[in-house]
């Protein structure tokens, strides 16, 4: 008989959806190139040109704007770059400003060598320093190249979101380009990319309960792109070679309809987040909540527990039959101290719990989790008693 579990970690990856498996099979009885001109190849073309409408509703944008990769690692290395197009002129960018507290993909620059990344602080929640964002603009040099401005929507760990329509203002004042990774906010938040909400936007399929292995770059007009990381048979209209990912699009433009309808349940997800972080601060009152002073992700918390390393909690709620993360899950595994608590002004970036959710959380999964962390106050407190 299966041990009853529950999986509370969607920001590292939320449940394939069965929408999204459906569709995923169905296109895999599709033999077809999507770059054939026969009648086979026109059918695998269609699955693909929905998938992006799809895709390209969920955050207001046009649909030819839409260019589909590997994921969003590709998408950020294929944005986070010096040489850029306009036509057949060439635009350069001379320096990428990120934040601290940025996923790593972002974080590393991409294509960009470090001593051309500028790393602008957060304040104690989080959020961007937008007078130091501001002010390392004002001192760009444009006459070596335009600034390039990458940042999280929401962070991964925290689920603290970024007011990006004012750092947009700013990166607009300074002449500049705004790539938005919205890896964990789409389909949590409303985007709307006509409304200037960055000019590039990052998109991850299995963030969002559709397949992993796909991606895509969303931009906010045709203007200018970035130089392709990966050349090929002119595939994505020249932005990224290689025959598509026909089964994971579909599956990626099958969740992306979902997500669109499932916008409307948010305030459930936030009831539901909401509860968990009553159930923390009754069991362990001084458990610190990270992020509650900003906007946060209706489905996000993250806390630590004094005198318990992250990892040996996340251990004990393994355990007991509970998933989650300690920190993010991006980092092959690897469990350690947190650099978004660093750049919060949390000493050296102690380790912390993320529960993350989703609309098909159900009440026996809160149920095991309070269950388990229940067990872990009892064991610390008889570790303090015998201390």
């Amino acid at each position: 008989m299966t041990a009853i579990r529950a999986y509370l970690d969607y920001n590292a990856s939320a449940p394939l959806l069965a929408s999204a498996r459906d569709a995923m099979v169905a296109a895999l009885d599709i033999s077809a190139n999507p770059s054939s001109v026969h009648a086979e190849g026109r059918a695998a073309r269609r699955l693909i040109e929905t998938a992006r409408r799809d895709i390209a509703s969920l955050v207001n944008a046009r649909h030819e704007h839409v260019v589909f990769t590997s994921g969003a690692t590709e998408a950020a290395s294929t944005l986070l770059t010096s040489d850029w197009r306009m036509g057949r002129a060439s635009v350069r960018m001379s320096r990428l400003y990120v934040s601290e507290a940025d996923h790593p993909c972002l974080l590393n620059g991409g294509r960009f060598p470090a001593t051309l990344v500028t790393r602008i602080g957060v304040d104690a929640n989080g959020v961007i320093d937008l007078g130091a964002l501001a002010a390392a603009l004002a001192t760009h040099d444009k006459a070596e190249g335009l600034p390039l401005v990458a940042l999280h929507a929401a962070n991964n760990e925290t689920g603290v979101i970024q007011p990006i329509d004012r750092v947009a203002e700013i990166v607009k004042a300074a002449g500049g380009i705004l790539v938005v990774d919205a890896v964990q906010a789409a389909g949590r938040i409303h985007i709307d990319m006509s409304a200037g909400y960055g000019d590039y936007l990052i998109l991850s399929s299995h963030k969002i309960g559709g397949p992993k292995g796909v991606g895509a770059i969303i931009a906010s007009s045709d203007l200018m792109m970035p130089k392709p990381l990966i050349n090929g048979g002119g595939q994505e209209k020249g932005h990224r070679g290689g025959t598509e990912n026909l089964a994971g699009i579909a599956g990626f433009g099958a969740a992306a309809r979902e997500a669109v309808a499932g916008l409307k349940d948010i305030d459930s997800v936030r009831r539901r987040r909401d509860e968990v972080e009553a159930i923390v601060k009754s069991l362990v009152p001084d458990a610190e909540i990270f992020g509650t002073g900003a906007t946060r992700l209706a489905n996000t918390t993250f806390f630590a527990i004094a005198g318990i390393k992250a990892e040996t909690a996340q251990i004990a709620f393994d355990l007991a039959g509970v998933a989650l993360s300690a920190g993010s899950a991006c980092s092959s595994g690897k469990v350690g101290p947190s650099h978004v608590l660093k750049a919060m002004g949390h000493g050296d970036g102690l380790g912390a719990l993320r529960v993350s959710i989703g609309a098909a959380t159900s009440a026996g999964e809160i149920a095991l989790f309070r269950a388990a962390l229940a067990g872990i106050a009892s064991r610390r407190a008889g570790r303090e008693q015998a201390a």
